[in-house]
């Protein structure tokens, strides 16, 4: 297959930045689609070209498949990547590019539409020997579907839109009739966010850990960069991920990751992508939930521990290398933090604060790294995530990370609208958070005892 020499970034933010980075660092020419809300974005500032793609609003952006290859074909794209949200997993999209003799930086559309689908998902994981979360098998036809499913697994359990993500279309119920009207609920929340009003049903393990393997597929073989701890979560939503998980002993991890990789052969995977398990700590079994086929937000801290530039492996393998890396060479060393800093006021229930970042002072010095999309004199738009930056330590042991993030935190100074930096500051006080005891409920009972 010929270099790629022309790459259109579909995104915006820090990961159309970060993407734009890595592509120039090959050498080829990297080229931004800005919506009229993102004319100053810093992505636009760094990129060799950059090309308007509609208004401010997503939906006549980001996420208007016909705008971006449009914009393709004007700039002369031989690829297009999507980077993570909006398009990145549009099955829809992807084929677009590819049949417009553009290279697509991720899977195959057929491996999207496998592994996005969750429900599909899990029947491909079943099939590959990995461990699933009991639960439905396929979809559910209606409420008295999911009661009896729910009576045979056990309660409580989850309901869960087989075509989203994001902590939407997800409702816990612990009876009967909970069951029934988190299946309405659901059902309703997963057709308005995605479209699509399937439904599955699985076990709810109380107190469980987010466990998620980085691999990385060139379509015949593939390799794993461990595992990432992805509990603290806000409504399900990830805020503060470590790598490696250091509850893991080092028998379960290798099985973990194995089983990872296993999954990621069985369906001829091409690029970066994350393969998601749940851990029930008192049990020490673990469950695949998901695979997304997609860069994550917090492949950095993996970046970190593996020393590895995942964006230009990514690259490299959807142009036709082969795979960049052999497993018997990929190695982790230390622990790495990531938070995320996000434009909202903790103070006031996370409220958006969009506006102008009067001035910004990112931390410096050993084992600090910073993801963002923000300058001093940026005016954050109101159309999107609030997602600002990350905020990424490394240091040799958990510990020492922790205490490379307090001081990381304390030196950074952003004056302006209210972020989620004195949040961060308050969770690394607390002792659970500290002695690593946490799960993916832990910050809303936090809350619930305040």
């Amino acid at each position: 297959m010929a270099r790629i020499e022309r790459l259109l970034v579909a995104n915006r933010g820090e990961i159309a930045v970060r993407v734009i980075r890595a592509a120039q660092e090959m050498g080829i020419v990297a080229i931004a689609a800005y919506s009229d809300a993102d004319e100053s974005s810093l992505a636009v500032l760094l990129a060799d070209e950059a090309i308007n793609i509609g208004g401010a609003h997503a939906k006549k952006s980001y996420l208007n498949p016909e705008a971006l290859l449009a914009a393709a074909r004007t700039v002369n794209a031989d690829a297009v990547h999507p980077g993570y949200g909006f398009l990145s997993e549009n099955a829809d999209f992807a084929r677009a590019v590819t049949d417009a003799g553009m290279v697509w930086i991720g899977p195959a559309a057929a491996t999207i539409s496998r592994m996005g689908h969750k429900a599909e998902a899990i029947a491909t994981a079943r099939s590959a020997g990995v461990p699933v979360v009991p639960g439905s098998d396929g979809l559910l036809t209606d409420a008295d579907d999911a009661v009896a499913c729910a009576r045979r697994i056990g309660y409580p359990v989850l309901l869960k839109a087989a075509a989203g993500g994001g902590g939407r279309g997800i409702r816990i119920a612990g009876s009967d009739d909970e069951v029934a009207q988190a299946f309405a609920e659901a059902r309703q929340e997963a057709e308005a966010a995605f479209g699509d009003a399937g439904i599955y049903l699985e076990k709810f393990i109380a107190r469980a850990r987010h466990i998620e393997v980085q691999v990385l597929g060139d379509g015949t073989d593939a390799v794993h960069f461990f595992e990432r701890d992805c509990s603290l979560q806000r409504r399900r939503q990830k805020v503060w991920e470590e790598a490696p998980a250091a509850i893991l002993d080092e028998a379960t991890r290798t099985a973990l990751c194995t089983s990872a990789v296993a999954l990621t052969r069985s369906v001829g995977y091409v690029g970066a992508g994350t393969i998601e398990y749940l851990y029930d700590p008192d049990t020490g079994e673990y469950y695949f939930i998901e695979m997304n086929t997609r860069i994550q937000v917090e492949h950095p801290i993996t970046e970190e521990i593996c020393g590895v530039d995942l964006i230009r492996a990514m690259i490299t393998v959807c142009q036709g290398d082969p795979l960049p890396y052999r497993q018997d060479r990929i190695h982790r060393r230390g622990h790495a933090i990531e938070v995320r800093i996000n434009a909202e006021d903790p103070a006031a229930g996370f409220r958006p604060s969009p506006g102008t970042i009067d001035n910004v002072d990112w931390a410096q010095g050993p084992g600090v790294r910073v993801d963002s999309l923000v300058y001093s004199g940026y005016r954050i738009p109101p159309f999107y995530d609030s997602m600002i930056g990350k905020l990424i330590v490394w240091a040799e042991t958990r510990e020492q990370a922790l205490a490379r993030l307090a001081r990381a935190l304390r030196e950074t100074e952003l004056v302006g609208p209210a972020t989620t930096l004195p949040f961060f500051e308050e969770l690394l006080a607390e002792d659970d958070v500290r002695n690593n005891e946490l799960h993916t409920t832990w910050i809303e009972q936090r809350t619930e005892t305040r």
